[in-house]
C-alpha cells in the first residue's frame, strides 16, 4: 500500500485533525519522466495484481519466444548472457506499450524507493529519448532539479544530450544512457548538448553529488503576498508545503493576502500527495478521479473541509515543463474555480502507473500504466494537458517567437488523447477557446514576468476577483 505516512492533516491552523484517514487508500502512483540515476517518481506496492486467466494464445507465443531463444542460444556469433536476453525481451514487451510504462531490475528498484524519499547521488536531471523530430535517438532534458549539479551547470529543459563521456547517445536505450549518467558521488561525466537557440554544441563537465530534493521552497513577496514553488511531489511534499504556509502567515504581519502556488516545470511524482495538496486548498468535494480496465484501478478521491488559505486568493503558475501529479493539483483548482491557472499549457500526462513487484521484489518491478486521471469535471488531460485561465507567452528580446516545446503527444506510443462530446473534434484546441485571454510578453532574460504578472493580479483584489469569476463560465 501507499506509505500512509504521506497522508496529511489538513490545515496549519488545525493540524492534529487527520484529513485523510476515510479517504480509500490509493494504489497507484502518477511516475513522470526518469530522473538521472533512474530516479522515478513512484513508490513500491508491497501486493500485486491478482493473476487472470491466460489466454491459450499465450502459451503458444510463449513457445515461439523460447524457439527464438534457443536459436540465439545456440547460432549467436558470440556466446550470449542469457539474463541480459531476457532483460532486453522484458524491455522490449514495456517499451511496446507506452512510453512510461518500463521495468525496472532490482538495483534500478532500489535506487527508485530511495529517490522517492527525495535524496540519491546523481546529477538532478529528468529525462526522456526523443524518438522523432529533430532529437530523434537522443536524450532530452525535461527538467533539472533546482540546486543540482545539473542545475548549477546551467542546463535546461528541451537541452538534448547527445553525447556522454565521449559516447554517442544514438542507439541507445533511455536505460543505457541514464546508466552512463550515474556513478558514485564525486566522479565527474562530460556532457555534449544541443540547444535550441544556440548554434553551436555546448560542452559540459559535471560532477555527481548526493541530490536532496527540496520539494517546497517559499518566500515573501511584494511584502504581503506567498510564494510557494513546488519542485517534487515526494513524501515531502505536502507537509512542507503546509509548514511553508503557516512560516509566511507568521512572517507578514496580519498575514498574506494571497498565494501564488508555482509548480512550472514540475514534472510530477507521488499520486497520494498531488492529493494532499489539492486537498489543501479545496473545501471538500472531488479531487481528481482514475479509471482503467480493472474495477480496482478506478476510483475517485475526495477532500475533506477546510481550506489552508481560509479563501484567499490563489493563483497556480504552470508551463510545458508541469506534468503528471502538477496537473491534478491545476485541474482540481480549476475545474473546482478555486483559483486561477497562469502561464501555458501543461505537459499533458494523464496517465496512472503503478508499481508492480516481481518476486517480491528480488527479480524487480513493472512499472505499468494501469489508468487514466480525470480532473473534477471529467476531463482527461493525456495528450492535451491543462490551458491556462490566462495564457502568458514569454519571448525573450533576442526571440521572435516563444521556444518551441515538447509534449506527451509528441512522444512515440502516448496514449490517445479523449475528447469529450464529439469524438471528431480537433484535439488542439484554440488558446482562446479555454482560455479568458492569451497575452504575449517580451521578457528580458533575468527577469520572471509570469511570476510578476501573477503578482501584479493578486495585488489588485478586484481584478482577481473578476477573473476568477470570467474563468468560471469558461466551457472546457
Amino acid at each position: 500500500m501507499v506509505d500512509q505516512k504521506a497522508r496529511h492533516q489538513k490545515s496549519a491552523r488545525n493540524s492534529a485533525r487527520p484529513k485523510a484517514q476515510n479517504r480509500k487508500t490509493s494504489l497507484s502512483v502518477i511516475a513522470a519522466s526518469a530522473l538521472t540515476g533512474s530516479a522515478i517518481t513512484a513508490i513500491l506496492m508491497t501486493s500485486g495484481f491478482a493473476r487472470s486467466t491466460v489466454s491459450p494464445d499465450i502459451f503458444r507465443q510463449l513457445d515461439l519466444f523460447g524457439d527464438v531463444i534457443t536459436q540465439v542460444n545456440q547460432n549467436y556469433v558470440v556466446e550470449p548472457d542469457n539474463a541480459d536476453l531476457i532483460e532486453g525481451a522484458i524491455d522490449g514487451m514495456l517499451n511496446s506499450l507506452d512510453p512510461h510504462s518500463s521495468y525496472l531490475n532490482a538495483e534500478d528498484l532500489q535506487t527508485m524507493q530511495e529517490q522517492t524519499r527525495g535524496e540519491f547521488a546523481g546529477l538532478g536531471i529528468q529525462v526522456t529519448m526523443d524518438n522523432e523530430g529533430r532529437g530523434r535517438g537522443l536524450v532530452r532534458v525535461v527538467s533539472p532539479i533546482d540546486d543540482t549539479p545539473a542545475d548549477r551547470a546551467g542546463m535546461q529543459t528541451n537541452d538534448l544530450i547527445y553525447e556522454i563521456d565521449g559516447k554517442a547517445v544514438f542507439g541507445m536505450t533511455l536505460t543505457d544512457a541514464i546508466a552512463l549518467m550515474k556513478g558514485p558521488r564525486g566522479t565527474s561525466v562530460d556532457l555534449k548538448l544541443l540547444r535550441e537557440d544556440v548554434r553551436e554544441p555546448i560542452d559540459l563537465t559535471l560532477v555527481r553529488d548526493i541530490v536532496t530534493v527540496n520539494p517546497v521552497i517559499s518566500k515573501v513577496e511584494r511584502e504581503n503576498i506567498g510564494y510557494v514553488r513546488l519542485t517534487q511531489f515526494t513524501e515531502q511534499t505536502y507537509p512542507k508545503m503546509v509548514d511553508a504556509i503557516k512560516a509566511l502567515d507568521e512572517e507578514i504581519p496580519g498575514g498574506m493576502r494571497g498565494l501564488v502556488l508555482d509548480m512550472r516545470n514540475n514534472p510530477g511524482g507521488l499520486l497520494d500527495q498531488a492529493v494532499a495538496v489539492s486537498d489543501a486548498f479545496l473545501e471538500g468535494g472531488e479531487i481528481v478521479s482514475t479509471r482503467g480496465r480493472r474495477a480496482k484501478d478506478t476510483m475517485r478521491e475526495l477532500g475533506t473541509p477546510g481550506d489552508v488559505l481560509g479563501g484567499r486568493p490563489l493563483i497556480v503558475l504552470v508551463n510545458a515543463g508541469s506534468a503528471s501529479a502538477s496537473e491534478i493539483v491545476a485541474g482540481a483548482v480549476q475545474d473546482r474555480n478555486r483559483g486561477l491557472v497562469v502561464g501555458t499549457k501543461s505537459f499533458g500526462k494523464g496517465s496512472v502507473q503503478t508499481v508492480l513487484p516481481l518476486q517480491n521484489g528480488l527479480s524487480g518491478a513493472l512499472r505499468l500504466t494501469t489508468a487514466r486521471y480525470y480532473t473534477p469535471s471529467g476531463r482527461s488531460i493525456q495528450a492535451l494537458g491543462i490551458m491556462p485561465d490566462i495564457v502568458l507567452e514569454v519571448t525573450r528580446p533576442d526571440q521572435e517567437e516563444p521556444a518551441e516545446t515538447r509534449s506527451e503527444s509528441d512522444l512515440q506510443g502516448a496514449l490517445a488523447a479523449e475528447i469529450r462530446g464529439d469524438a471528431e473534434a480537433e484535439v488542439a484546441q484554440e488558446e482562446s477557446d479555454t482560455s479568458l485571454f492569451v497575452e504575449p510578453i517580451v521578457c528580458p532574460a533575468e527577469e520572471d514576468c509570469q511570476l510578476e504578472r501573477a503578482l501584479d493580479i493578486l495585488a489588485n483584489g478586484t481584478e482577481f476577483t473578476q477573473y476568477l469569476a470570467d474563468a468560471s463560465s469558461i466551457q472546457r
